[in-house]
């Protein structure tokens, strides 16, 4: 059970598809076929700016200004896209998450651990 130095954040991984739908040949939609689903639990707003998004090589998403709004979700996908209220892009061209097996931290602007989501190599998502 966490202490209370160590309380949830209010933005917690929900889930990640790691593995994109058909043969994995690195189209933009294949790799956009490829996300990280964040959610805001709590009822207020929350400002993300800075937050960031890793996987275990190094790979990093950094949030710009953008605000989550309460109890909603945002999906940060691998591949190249117009960014709105509830998809953002990574803009990469090759894949981030292993379907091997991996696992997704997300982080504060200081760069302490907000939130994790690990998975082996079954199947082409985790709910975390």
């Amino acid at each position: 059970m966490a202490g209370p130095a160590e309380a949830a954040s209010a933005v917690q991984i929900h889930r990640v598809y790691f593995d994109s739908p058909g043969s994995d040949r690195g189209s933009n939609a294949s790799l956009n076929g490829e996300w990280v689903q964040l959610f805001n639990t709590s009822r207020t707003s929350r400002q993300l700016r800075g937050y960031k998004l890793k996987d275990r090589t190094g790979f990093t998403y950094t949030f710009g200004s953008f605000k989550l709004g309460g109890r909603k979700s945002v999906y940060v996908h691998t591949g190249k896209g117009r960014n709105n209220a509830t998809h953002r892009y990574w803009g990469m061209t090759r894949y981030v998450w292993n379907n091997n097996g991996d696992k997704a931290y997300f982080r504060y602007p200081n760069g302490s651990l907000a939130d994790s989501c690990s998975w082996g190599s079954s199947g082409s998502s985790k709910y975390c």
